[in-house]
């Protein structure tokens, strides 16, 4: 590669032929976690265009000086995308030299943020779940459920997982994607979101993320001790049932409370605390069997970047990809 003379352009193929495996995405976004709680990124909250009704586009730039990478996702999110057989979340993902500033890579950005949002799904389980967690609710069982469970495996021994979505095919095809993929875990097909919430250790979330939800998930259904994982911001979350929680951590405070000001989380409690600041020991993880907790993580383009320069590394060893001059 000439560095200011020419990108390397990714495609989802490509990208998904790299290969990152979910143990090295975890270690990445654990690595930007503990750098944010040091305060050795930038990160500027990202602005957002809103061209349609639960519909989102949002520029999501960000440094880690130790890493060595900055960049840009541009992203979208529409829900109503699979009546054009489009997925729901699109875009790129743009690397530059941090000495120069030059663009490195252009790397289609849908693959990374399905693996790195498992992936600090899988981080803040390794931390805040109850470590015999057995048991765990996957609500929603679109492209992120895969990623959600293939990191919630890793970081605690599951055995048990109950799935639910509107679409009952959806559900048939998820728990035979899975069980090829981890055949060691019992798959049970529930009838409602309760169904799966009761009893489960670990619950995640996982719908589209809407501005006016009508959720569900009431805090009679949560058991002692679980470790809730919405993906899909308060979609399915009543008020009451964020409120009753013990602990309530987000990914990045700022950005939880400037979602406020657009008219998301109108019920949910103040932060209890970031990740950043848990794994950097300056505020206490789970301290009871008992608590029931809830990470709230939104997605932070730190958590892009650190993902997406492996990649990028990795590709340039493997060949992957194709070289444009700029």
């Amino acid at each position: 590669m000439q560095k200011g003379k020419e990108i390397l352009y990714l495609s989802f193929t490509d990208v998904k032929a790299v290969n990152l495996s979910m143990e090295e995405t975890m270690e990445a976004v654990e690595q930007a976690f503990v750098e944010k709680g040091h305060g050795r990124f930038q990160m500027p909250p990202k602005p957002g265009l809103y061209t349609r009704d639960d519909a989102f586009i949002h520029a999501m730039p960000a440094y880690l000086p130790e890493v060595k990478v900055a960049g840009l996702k541009w992203v979208s999110g529409y829900p109503e995308n699979v009546r054009y057989g489009l997925p729901y979340i699109n875009g790129l993902l743009i690397l530059n030299c941090p000495e120069t500033g030059v663009p490195l890579a252009v790397m289609d950005c849908v693959w990374v943020t399905a693996q790195r949002t498992g992936a600090v799904s899988g981080v803040t389980a390794k931390y805040l779940a109850r470590k015999d967690s057995a048991v765990a609710a996957i609500i929603g069982c679109g492209v992120q459920a895969r990623t959600q469970l293939a990191a919630l495996a890793l970081a605690r021994g599951l055995k048990v997982v109950k799935c639910y979505d509107i679409n009952p095919r959806q559900v048939d095809l998820y728990i035979q994607e899975m069980q090829a993929k981890l055949p060691h875990l019992e798959f049970v097909a529930v009838g409602s979101a309760q169904e799966a919430v009761v009893d489960s250790d670990i619950v995640v979330t996982a719908g589209p993320i809407l501005k006016e939800p009508n959720p569900p998930i009431e805090l009679s259904w949560l058991k002692e001790g679980v470790l809730g994982l919405p993906i899909d911001f308060d979609s399915y979350w009543k008020p009451e049932a964020m409120q009753g929680c013990d602990k309530f951590y987000v990914d990045d405070e700022n950005q939880f409370e400037y979602y406020r000001t657009v008219g998301y989380f109108k019920g949910a409690p103040k932060a209890f605390a970031d990740m950043g600041q848990l794994l950097t020991g300056r505020v206490p993880g789970r301290e009871s069997e008992k608590e029931r907790i809830i990470g709230m993580n939104l997605g932070l383009a730190i958590m892009d970047i650190a993902t997406g320069i492996r990649i990028y590394r990795r590709a340039l060893e493997k060949g992957i990809g194709t070289k444009l001059p700029l």
